[in-house]
């Protein structure tokens, strides 16, 4: 009898540790709502399934979703905007449908015109020099300095030292001149205090039978920058010395900020770090933008309508 008390008394036991286990599990599944029922991690965790996993820090400003913390500062009635460049003060500079130079504040307030007395297209302007502003006029082969209130300082005149026709034209930080010869396919840097050319590169040899569309040509921190719409975009040294090729086809332009280099894309404004050789992606506000300038706390939307002024998200 002791031995059946005993045996009887350790089954009681075991039954009422298994109905304690089996309500205390459906008190729990019961309490908790539905999204706290179960420990499996979010897409992209790296928490193992099991684990509770730690909260989703929030999206980065170069992740989907950033277009919506743009902020609308200020819209210019521009229409059709063309070539357009920023300086070291956050000024933008943009030429309108007459080949005008426009110049406005950071936040987009109208400062200076420039009317050309005679017509002519204006296939660039670079403006990151801090007191010079160059207008390069492809239809009649000049290049205009302006200073920072848009009065000009002096203009070079190209048919009187090239043979042939430029492309593009920007300024160096020496004041010297980089064009590209399209009639000889040469990168070329002309003096303008000896009057003479210093630096000839043959580009034959890059290009092959390809058939180049150069749209832009940028000097940045000791490289030179040649924007080739059909095949990407050619880095040289500040001696004109081929470096590599980016594989960036189908850009008209590209800017710069700090060591990143941006270009706009189809999915929005992409950065490529310099040096790191990283990539992010902006969302942008509007998918008709044409044309994006980034300042340290702007960036300038150009569509065919005129000129859209954001903040930067997470500034």
């Amino acid at each position: 009898m002791i031995i059946v008390d005993n045996r009887f008394s350790v089954l009681s036991s075991q039954l009422s540790v298994l109905k304690i286990l089996f309500l205390s599990f459906l008190t729990s599944n019961l309490s908790l709502p539905a999204h706290a029922q179960t420990t499996a991690p979010p897409a992209g965790s790296v928490v193992p399934a099991g684990q509770a996993a730690a909260p989703v820090a929030p999206l980065r400003p170069d992740t989907a979703g950033a277009a919506l913390s743009w902020q609308l500062v200020r819209t210019v009635a521009l229409p059709q905007p063309g070539a357009a460049s920023l300086d070291r003060r956050g000024n933008l500079y943009v030429t309108d449908r007459q080949n005008n130079l426009r110049q406005f504040g950071p936040d987009g307030q109208p400062l200076n015109v420039y009317a050309p007395p005679l017509p002519g297209h204006v296939m660039q302007v670079e403006a990151w020099n801090t007191a010079k502003i160059l207008a390069f006029y492809d239809d009649r082969q000049q290049v205009l300095l302006l200073d920072r209130f848009l009065s000009p300082i002096s203009e070079l005149p190209l048919l009187q030292f090239l043979d042939g026709q430029a492309r593009v034209a920007t300024l160096a930080p020496d004041d010297r001149y980089w064009l590209f010869n399209e009639s000889d396919l040469t990168l070329r840097q002309f003096d303008a205090t000896q009057k003479r050319f210093t630096i000839s590169t043959p580009l034959d040899i890059l290009i092959g039978r390809s058939r180049p569309d150069f749209r832009f040509l940028r000097e940045y921190q000791n490289n030179l920058y040649l924007v080739d719409k059909n095949s990407g975009v050619y880095v040289f040294d500040s001696l004109g010395n081929f470096r590599k090729k980016l594989p960036l086809p189908g850009l008209t332009y590209v800017g710069f900020r700090g060591d990143e280099l941006y270009y706009l894309a189809p999915d929005g404004l992409r950065f490529f770090h310099l040096y790191n050789l990283t990539e992010r992606t902006l969302p942008l506000p509007v998918p008709d933008a044409q044309q994006v300038l980034v300042s340290d706390q702007y960036a300038y939307l150009l569509t065919v309508a005129g000129v859209q002024v954001y903040k930067i998200p997470g500034k």
